[in-house]
Formats: C-alpha cells, structure tokens, sequence
C-alpha cells in the first residue's frame, strides 16, 4: 500500500521524501492539510473562516491525526493554539510535502500545452467587481474551453500554497519565491452623487465637511480607521458616519445612492452612476500588485492570463492607474486610443440612454 506521501509518485521514486516515518505511515491527508492551515492561522477559528468549515469538524480532523501519530500536535488556549515541539517537527514534515504536491501538479500542468482547464484569479473585491470583472469576459470569450474562477475577496490569498494561480492585490508581496509586477497606481479621492450634492450641497474645505455624512470602507488593505483618526481626531462617528462597511461595492453603492460623501478611486468617474469629485484636497494613491508562483508562468494557459492582467492595467491606456494623479475631469481627455465605452452599461442602473458624459462618447 502506497503512503500518503508516496500518493502520485512513480514507484522508483517513492520512499524518498524527508518526512518522519510516523507521519509516513498517515492516510489522512486532510488531517494534514486542515492542521496546516490551523498551524498557519493560529487558531481553529481563523482555519474554520478560511476554508468555509465548521471549527467542531477542524477539531475533529486534528484530534484523528494525533490519534494516527500518537502524539500530541498542539494545545489550546483562549487567544488560539499553541505548537508542541512534536508539532513543530510534523508540520515542517506536513510542509515539504505540501510543497511536493504542488510541485507535481504544476508538472502535470506543464505536460498540456492547450489552453483549456481552469484558471484561478484572486482579486481585490472592489477592482474584481469594478473593473476586472467587466471586462474579463472578452478573455474568456478568447478562450472558450477555459474555466475562470474569480475569487473576491479582502485577503490577499496565498499563491505560493496555490490558493490562486495569480493574485491582484493592494499590499505588496514580501516573500522572495513570488514574482511580484507592478500593475499600476489608483486613486482615491471623495465622491458624492448628484442626489446627495442637490440635497446638502458639497463641501469645500475640510472644515466644512464635518457638516456633512461620510462613508467608509473598512478593510485589511485598507486601514481607513487610521485615515479616519488622522483627519479627524477626536470627531465622534455617531452624526458624523453614515455608514460603514469592508465590501467595496456595497460601499460604492452607498455613495451612488445618496448616503455620503465617500472615497472611490477615480476611475469611478467611468463607472456610469451619478457621482461626481469632491474637491478638498484628500487623494489617496494605492500601489496595485500581481503576485505569481515563477512555475505557474510556465502554464500556459496561466502565462495567457497573466499578460492579459497586465494589460488589463496598462497606465497607457487607462490613465487613472499612472503613477500621478490625473483628476476625474481630466481623464477623458488623458485617455489614449477607444474609450471605456458601454463597459458598465446598465451597471449603474440607469439606462445606456440616460448616460451622459465623454466616457459614452456623449458629451451632453
């Protein structure tokens, strides 16, 4: 009978892995992947959260190990877990093989030229919904027997363990076995929709934003409660805070909708929806990463997604992702070749009719 590490190796190969002969002798691969996870995140919940599983079936899988192993692999404690010392050897054992896996599977990827399969994509929520998502169905269209998983998400996932093929993030990567690329710059600065100017005005100066409602985005990436403290210190949110959330569309929508004023990055100007810049000096630039594994490139049907990603962010063509702020108003004339014409028709929900603007090729 083959062991769990020997699983997909050829046979003269088999036996080989530096791992200790308990953990050899272990049939559970779950078990290990789940004490992986609980290992790296620190506590059951936080492994329960990420990989959508209840925290008494983690419990249960990791208390089956320790049975299989016989030995204790962590204790718990109010603020998580805490590695034994026959932990710590086991998972830098459960790692390697970890690490082998991937490595066959991507050797496996690299036999079959033909761009068909399954692509995985992990992206910030806000520019997945805004921006990547519009537009990656002309790739796919490109490539029809291609499966494109999306993921959205505020946590930057974890491509060195495969949680994605690539990952488009605001943070940038500091492992040094990643490929990091630079796809450009957005920038954030206040908006309010027309209905919300019509109805309360729009502020001019900082001081006179007090007097108005804001909206706020909370997020890992986005640790706007800093933002919050450095401009207004000692400002309660209560009357002042209209509304909070850490999802980038129900933020944007809260905006269009009238709430508050808010931050959204410029290329919201495209988007469709009634809003317009706010002028008080507040501008936020945010570097936007592409973090890959250097053998993924080698896929390729991942290499085809990776330079579409890059071009998807070309600062050329799109000039709200240049490294200098371009102002709302100006964009139009800034941008280079077609314009982002119908990208977000009837996302606004207003009626392709009823858009106005140099965006739509409309100008009043």
């Amino acid at each position: 009978m083959q062991t769990l590490s020997d699983r997909g190796v050829p046979e003269s190969e088999q036996g080989t892995l530096a791992s200790p002969p308990s953990l050899r002798a272990v049939q559970d691969w779950d078990g290990i992947r789940i004490f992986l996870q609980v290992a790296r995140r620190g506590s059951f919940r936080a492994a329960a959260d990420h990989l959508n599983q209840s925290v008494n079936t983690l419990r249960r899988h990791v208390v089956e190990l320790e049975h299989q192993l016989g030995i204790t692999l962590l204790t718990r404690h109010v603020d998580g877990i805490r590695l034994t010392e026959e932990g710590k050897e086991v998972l830098a054992a459960a790692q390697r093989m970890e690490a082998a896996s991937f490595g066959l599977v991507r050797a496996r990827d690299r036999v079959d030229p033909a761009i068909s399969g399954e692509v995985r994509l992990a992206v910030t929520e806000g520019l997945g919904t805004f921006w990547i998502g519009p537009r990656l169905v002309d790739f796919q269209r490109s490539f029809p027997k291609l499966v494109i998983d999306m993921s959205c998400a505020m946590q930057s996932a974890d491509v060195l363990r495969m949680e994605a093929d690539a990952s488009v993030q605001l943070t940038r990567p500091t492992s040094p076995d990643l490929k990091v690329v630079k796809l450009g710059r957005m920038h954030a600065m206040p908006f309010a929709a027309k209905s919300y100017i019509e109805r309360y005005g729009i502020p001019k100066t900082m001081e006179e934003l007090l007097r108005h409602r804001i909206c706020l985005q909370i997020t890992e990436q986005l640790p706007i409660t800093k933002l919050y403290d450095h401009y207004f210190p000692g400002v309660p949110q209560p009357g002042f805070v209209a509304m909070r959330t850490n999802v980038g569309s129900a933020h944007y929508w809260a905006i269009a909708k009238g709430a508050g004023i808010g931050l959204l990055p410029t290329y919201a100007s495209a988007i469709g929806a009634s809003i317009q810049p706010v002028d008080i000096g507040m501008i936020f630039p945010t570097d936007i990463w592409l973090a890959y594994h250097p053998d993924a490139a080698r896929i390729p049907r991942v290499r085809r997604l990776l330079d579409w990603v890059i071009n998807a962010f070309d600062p050329q063509k799109f000039p709200w992702f240049r490294d200098e702020f371009i102002h709302p108003r100006d964009l139009p004339q800034a941008l280079e070749g077609e314009a982002v014409v119908n990208m977000f028709a009837g996302f606004s929900g207003d009626r392709l009719d009823d858009l106005d603007g140099p965006y739509y090729g409309r100008t009043g």
